[in-house]
């Protein structure tokens, strides 16, 4: 009895050694297999419809196109070194670079998305990123984004950055909201900082300005805006007030663009459907 159990770990034994071995033979034979093997193509994936980064700016950045890899053998390449110089661009956020066993190199690119474009008081013109970092414009391609300019203090080195200044961040605060309602996104074309360092949207329709103040309490003062466009506005005319103010959460002020006298009156078909509101009232300066 005590023979067979000897043979059985006898055995066991053998056969973890040849397990063993032939693992050990087959990663030497992929590796001889991968120091045989020389880069035949790169592929480039960059999704997306943003172009600030496009195949030749990457040729270039690799070199694609001096025949820096392709010829090359895969265990003289650093895949590593060219995924540092790829995240080294501004406008790439993500970038990974792996190479398959047929001698192929791909190279997945994530842009970065800008969803606003600041020109500050010192005439620098930047984006600012859908993280809320500072990017340099692009030479390649123009993002049809809200464009904020005025009294706007944050500055630009001309490198990726955070922002800095709290009205930079309000803007950004701004613009990221307004990307995302569908309504606000097709009506609001531009952003200003006025000297109160408040600030104001100017729409695509109509004339006036909305007095936005901060960016606190968005949800309020944009559904509050809504109800006074679809109540008050197509009764008195879409060009009446030169300045609609929701920057108060519980009230909407207009005034009135020939206004000289100034009254204050209850707006019950502005606010009167606002559920949302403190008060059911808005005031109308004229």
């Amino acid at each position: 009895m005590f023979k067979k159990r000897v043979w059985k770990y006898v055995l066991i034994s053998f056969a973890w050694a040849i397990c063993l071995g032939g693992l050990v033979a087959l990663m030497s034979f992929i590796e001889i297999k991968k120091s045989e093997v020389v880069c035949r193509d790169v592929k480039i994936y960059i999704p997306g419809n943003q172009y600030f980064i496009d195949r030749d700016e990457v040729d270039n950045i690799l070199q694609i196109h001096m025949h820096a890899l392709i010829g090359r053998r895969m265990e003289n390449i650093n895949l590593h070194d060219l995924e540092s110089k790829l995240k080294g661009n501004a406008f790439i956020a993500y970038a990974k670079v792996y190479a398959d066993m047929d001698g192929v190199i791909n190279v997945e690119i994530s842009q970065r998305q800008p969803i606003l474009r600041i020109i500050n008081r010192f005439d620098q013109d930047f984006y600012v990123d859908q993280h809320g970092l500072k990017i340099p414009l692009s030479t390649n391609f123009t993002a049809r984004v809200l464009v904020a300019n005025g009294y706007i203090d944050e500055l630009f080195a001309n490198q990726i950055d955070t922002l800095h200044t709290a009205i930079a961040t309000e803007l950004f605060k701004t613009a990221d909201y307004i990307r995302k309602d569908s309504l606000w996104d097709v009506q609001i074309a531009q952003i200003y900082i006025n000297k109160d360092h408040e600030i104001e949207l100017i729409p695509r329709v109509g004339n006036n300005r909305i007095l936005l103040g901060n960016a606190d309490s968005l949800d309020a003062k944009f559904h509050n805006l809504q109800v006074f466009y679809k109540k008050a506005l197509p009764m008195v005319g879409w060009d009446t007030y030169k300045m609609i103010s929701v920057k108060y959460a519980n009230q909407v002020v207009g005034v009135r663009n020939d206004a000289v006298k100034k009254d204050s009156l209850q707006s019950k078909t502005a606010v009167g459907d606002s559920t949302k509101m403190k008060k059911d009232t808005s005031l109308i300066k004229e």
